[in-house]
Parts: C-alpha cells; structure tokens; sequence
C-alpha cells in the first residue's frame, strides 16, 4: 500500500480524513456497513495501489486470478452517481460511479460503472 500522511484526506471524495475513512477498512480492522461504503474504500485501494485490499473484498465468483492495479494511471476524484439498496440490512446492492484519472501521458479519462455488491457470509465483497 502507498505511504500515507496521518491527516491526509480521504481519496474516496467524503471530505474526511483517511485514517477515520478508508484506512480501518484497508487494514481490516472495520468492515464496510454498506455497498457504498465498500465502493468507496475499492476506490482508495486503487488511489494507494493496495491489491491485497481488492483481491479480498471481491466476490471469488468473479474475482481474476491475479489482481492487480493498473500501473501508469493516476486516479484523480470520484464522483457517485445512484445507489441502490446495499444499505445496512440489504443482502445486495448496485453503485453508479464515475472514476476520473489521468494516465502517464497526460491524458484525462474517466471509468463510468453502475458496479454490483453483495454480502457473503456478511461482509460486502464486489460482484
């Protein structure tokens, strides 16, 4: 996982502070309550390069063998589009995401995804 400063603000875009953000999440120490929150904390693992993070919190059904993050990219905001259901008592729901980054070039793009979660053995895992 990339270094992280100890008030640094979370990449996910809630306005707080990594360490009471995303970081529990990362490092295992709290579940996500949510499908959104979980879509939040994917995001933060991609910004700090954590592929141990996104390899456990996707769903084994669909998850690749290798995961990795992809090099050259540097991700720059995301934005939350919809959700639906995948609140503390869903068993699923659906997140609609734009993910802006720029890659080594320089070139500005965008991931837009409507991505779907659910609970296995209680814990959100990415579809």
């Amino acid at each position: 996982m990339g270094k992280t400063m100890p008030d640094q603000q979370c990449p996910c875009g809630t306005g707080s502070p990594l360490a009471r953000c995303c970081q529990p999440l990362l490092a295992g120490t709290r579940a996500p309550n949510t499908a959104l929150e979980l879509m939040r904390s994917r995001y933060t693992a991609f910004v700090l390069n954590d592929a141990a993070y996104l390899a456990a919190s996707w769903h084994p059904s669909t998850r690749p063998a290798d995961v990795t993050v992809p090099a050259g990219i540097e991700w720059r905001r995301l934005r939350i589009r919809d959700t639906q259901l995948g609140g503390p008592d869903d068993v699923t729901g659906a997140v609609e995401f734009v993910a802006h980054f720029r890659t080594q070039d320089g070139t500005r793009d965008f991931l837009h995804e409507r991505s779907r979660f659910e609970r296995q053995d209680g814990r959100w895992v990415y579809v």
